[in-house]
């Protein structure tokens, strides 16, 4: 929203939410009324062409969006080294209204200008016409208006809402109150109106004319260098007749230059061009190679998560995985196709996202792989060699830690990590599953006053470490079935055994919790506390029961960079067992946290506190 919102500001479908696509509503009911009539041959081609180029441009504008993000996370190409927040997210979550606007404008057009229908699919002439009335009035008279709008009054009331981006993405480029648009719109209607008077139109004329703006908006806004310089050798004059993200990035960061729409030769005529453009341009393109200082090893959860990711779709991403939306069913077969594509072609970790905290440095990679391809037991071997591949590439790059993330770490698969500990002993890379952070995440979520858990777990290390913890303070740790007790006391000294009791006959309020289903579930007295001790939620079917969230903490206010939701966990808040890389590198601790070896939970939890984390859950 812009400082002091003038009219016009808001779109008239803004109430709508998410069904503000019910407003082309009567485009369809045309289409069908018309199909129905006279069958699919007798719509005119410039009528047809209305809904299908406004989905491929919602296609075009999420491949940059997905682009840029990837690239922004991993290329030395960046331009503006700075973090995106969600309040940008969040501001830029309707790119998609300026596209619904365009639809009811052609839709308008047609019906209102008579000559603008029954138009040959391609003329030349006129898309010759369209080009240099583009680079003449088009142009022209965009550069005074932006120019006005970086007035005071206007820039207030309007164009601030634009420049609330700083860091742009390629979406940023469509952020404008509705009044704006109605301008740009105006000002492209241009050349398509001429053409249209002169006799010259044609409707792929206008359909790419509307993907050459949508192609320069997006790159001028990417963030990161991708224009050759080969270009501007071969033919010098282009340097007036093109922009490149630098240059744009430029008017972004400073305000009062560079304020061309495409062609940037009416900043040098009037004298407005940014003097360290050239440079900018020049250092962006030769790039600085960065290696992080810590990698964060995920992987994909549920067919959703494909879009669930930073490089996915924004405005999915910066929501936590289970937030419902109606819309989401459309998306299975984007979903599906993703996951086969992954599982073919998928040879490596991608980079997912890049943040900073302090001078630490962090990525997170990616293995293409999903949660039900870990449970087959022919999948295993090539996903520890994906696994395996990624801990010699940062070793190679001089990672300094990475940390094994969801079911990256489990025992089945690779023993916590310890097969790589073990299979390389000379790796410098320190290997961190975060068990202990985790264990004195579950610990401190335990009600100070508790008196006796249980525990419905099996004999992993967190649950060893919670359960030898308990019992050390007095706290009685009830267990069931006998198999789980007995193999998780033989793993507790005998001086702390006598708190650890196998019964079904009494089950106290307060339970941890692996993996639990409904019927048992339903066991739990009224009133009942669950606490995970793995990665993975509960799912929740108990509404007199209390479900305390996967250990986490939320995250310090410092982070930078931070606009997508680590799974199900809310916005700025970080799962244990990530937190727990990022204190290892902090803390520069020189231990492998893999296998059986764990830091100290106290020494995590304290290091933790210490560098700004906060308890998500409170005892």
């Amino acid at each position: 929203m812009a400082t002091r919102p003038g009219p016009l500001t808001e779109w008239p479908w803004q109430r709508l939410g998410s069904f503000k696509y019910l407003v082309m509503a009567p485009v369809v009911a045309h289409g069908a009324r018309l199909v129905a009539a006279g069958g699919w041959g007798e719509i005119d081609l410039a009528f047809a062409l209305i809904l299908p180029s406004l989905l491929l441009r919602m296609v075009h504008n999420q491949v940059w969006i997905s682009a840029a993000r990837y690239q922004t996370a991993r290329s030395k190409h960046r331009i503006v080294d700075r973090g995106i927040e969600f309040d940008q997210v969040d501001r830029e979550r309707g790119w998609d209204d300026q596209i619904i606007l365009n639809g009811l404008l052609f839709y308008v057009g047609y019906l209102a200008i008579p000559s603008a229908r029954h138009l040959p699919a391609w003329r030349t002439d006129g898309a010759v016409v369209m080009a240099l009335l583009h680079a003449g009035p088009v142009e022209f008279l965009y550069y005074w208006f932006h120019r006005a709008l970086h007035h005071h009054f206007l820039y207030s009331r309007y164009h601030s809402h634009h420049h609330s981006s700083i860091v742009t993405e390629p979406i940023t480029s469509v952020i404008h109150p509705f009044a704006e648009h109605l301008v740009y719109y105006l000002l492209f209607a241009i050349p398509m109106l001429s053409t249209i008077y002169v006799g010259n139109a044609s409707v792929l004329g206008f359909v790419l004319y509307i993907a050459y703006i949508d192609f320069m908006n997006n790159m001028g806004h990417c963030n990161f260098e991708l224009v050759p310089k080969l270009m501007f050798q071969v033919f010098p004059p282009l340097k007036y007749l093109m922009y490149t993200p630098s240059f744009h990035s430029l008017h972004h960061t400073q305000f009062r230059t560079n304020y061309s729409l495409f062609m940037p030769f009416y900043d040098y005529i009037y004298n407005t061009m940014d003097k360290s453009s050239d440079q900018l341009y020049e250092s962006a393109l030769k790039g600085t190679e960065e290696t992080p200082d810590l990698v964060h090893l995920t992987h994909m959860t549920n067919l959703q998560s494909a879009y669930h990711l930073r490089i996915g779709f924004a405005s999915i991403a910066s929501r936590p995985s289970d937030s419902s939306m109606w819309y989401m069913w459309t998306l299975w077969p984007l979903a599906w196709l993703s996951m086969v594509l992954a599982w073919v072609y998928g040879s490596s970790a991608f980079v997912v996202e890049r943040i900073k905290l302090k001078k630490l440095k962090m990525q997170t990679w990616a293995v293409p792989r999903y949660n039900f391809q870990y449970g087959l037991n022919w999948e295993r071997e090539s996903i520890n060699d994906l696994i395996e591949k990624a801990i010699l590439d940062a070793d190679e790059r001089g990672v300094k830690v990475l940390s094994l993330g969801l079911l990256n770490q489990t025992k089945q698969l690779n023993g916590g990590g310890e097969l790589f500990r073990q299979k390389y002993p000379k790796l410098r890379v320190r290997l961190v599953d975060g068990s202990g952070l985790a264990a004195a995440v579950v610990l401190k979520s335990i009600p100070r006053d508790a008196n006796q858990v249980f525990l419905h777990a099996g004999p992993s290390k967190i649950a060893c470490t919670a359960a030898s913890a308990l019992c050390e303070k007095g706290v009685k740790v009830i267990m069931n079935p006998k198999k789980e007790y007995d193999m998780l006391k033989s793993q507790i000294a005998d001086s702390r055994a006598s708190y650890l009791d196998n019964s079904s006959n009494h089950l106290p309020q307060i339970w941890l919790v692996d993996n639990i289903d409904d019927k048992e579930q339903k066991l739990a007295p009224q009133g009942a506390i669950f606490i995970p001790i793995s990665q993975f939620p509960i799912k929740k079917i108990r509404k007199d029961c209390t479900y305390l969230s996967t250990p986490a903490m939320k995250i310090p206010e410092t982070m930078q960079n931070i606009h997508a939701c680590e799974n199900w966990l809310p916005r700025k808040v970080m799962s244990a067992w990530r937190i727990a890389g990022i204190l290892h590198a902090l803390e520069g601790w020189a231990m492998h946290e893999c296998g059986d070896a764990m830091i100290d939970p106290e020494k995590a939890w304290s290091a933790a506190i210490r560098h700004g984390f906060v308890p998500l859950n409170k005892a």
